[in-house]
């Protein structure tokens, strides 16, 4: 008999092409970060097959389609072998991480919204075949896309259209396999970001939103550094929070607009007087915001997904 527990939340998503295999693979080949989670040529096979599901699933909601990104498509491997071997499931894993803890610490520094599935067997076992993993991935999503409202987070997650890149993972233990989606939001260049620093340590994250948008908003969310979970622990959460409720810096439109230079690149200043963990979110928006005097958030884009641990 197989079980079957799907965890999610909701988020944003955005246009992009279809990729074929040979772009993918220059791309996966030249790829150095988590170089041991990297795809095979044949998992890269399946993959842009369920992205192509995946897009379809988009277009029915007029979603644009989501390319394929490689660097999330290995956190996400990570964290379906962790997931798989630990039997555990969901969005942390037992170093109490969380989505946007493990992109980031991987060096990405774009928006992360993720999708997490689980299955397993008792009384037999999974023939590790290709075609299994396909079939396997394509039910999940299956899944994700049959929810209905208002328990249908990952099917938002989904057709939401901001984002314009997706991650995907899995991973097949004999018993276990487990499928993770992971939606990026990539609409600017983000400069190097240091991922940790001193108490009241300055430092600057350079960004260049893409050309016509401008930056809207800037908050640093704090929290404390993750914690090792026990697997009981990690089974026992669902649904993840994109931000906290303490908030110790934050950038209003008028604020951040003095940090644009002539190139339309921001140099935004950072510093923290508190040891902990700070996940910076920028948001954009098509109009230049510099001479609002009030505002709100809803409607923009969330395009920075930047982590730093303050010691």
């Amino acid at each position: 008999m197989r079980y079957l527990t799907l965890l999610g939340l909701i988020l944003i998503v955005s246009s992009a092409n279809a990729q074929d295999f040979g772009e993918l693979k220059k791309l996966n080949d030249a790829e150095k970060r988590l170089i041991e989670f990297k795809d095979s040529d044949e998992m890269l096979g399946l993959k842009i097959k369920q992205l192509a599901i995946i897009n379809q699933s988009r277009k029915k909601y007029k979603a644009a389609p989501v390319k394929l990104d490689i660097l999330a498509s290995r956190v996400a491997n990570k964290q379906c072998k962790e997931a798989a071997e630990g039997e555990f499931r969901g969005h942390w894993n037992m170093r109490g991480e969380k989505p946007y803890h493990r992109y980031a610490f991987a060096g990405g520094t774009d928006h992360v919204t993720e999708n997490a599935a689980a299955t397993w067997i008792q009384g037999g076992t999974f023939d590790g075949k290709p075609e299994t993993h396909a079939k396997l991935m394509a039910d999940l999503h299956g899944e994700f896309m049959a929810e209905k409202k208002p328990q249908d987070g990952h099917k938002q997650t989904i057709i939401q259209k901001d984002h314009n890149y997706v991650g995907i993972g899995a991973f097949m233990t004999s018993t276990h396999f487990r499928y993770y989606e992971e939606f990026i939001d990539r609409y600017a260049e983000i400069g190097a970001v240091p991922q940790r620093v001193k108490v009241n340590q300055e430092f600057t994250v350079s960004i260049k939103p893409n050309n016509g948008l401008y930056l809207f908003y800037g908050a640093a969310y704090y929290e404390k550094v993750p914690k090792p979970m026990t697997q009981s622990a990690v089974n026992k959460k669902s649904s993840y929070p994109d931000y906290t409720d303490s908030v110790p810096v934050k950038y209003a439109p008028w604020d951040i607009a003095k940090f644009r230079d002539a190139n339309g690149t921001y140099n935004i200043p950072w510093s923290f007087d508190k040891k902990g963990l700070y996940y910076i979110q920028l948001l954009v928006d098509k109009k230049d915001p510099s001479s609002l005097t009030s505002f709100n958030t809803d409607g923009k884009t969330i395009v920075s997904g930047i982590v730093v641990i303050v010691e």
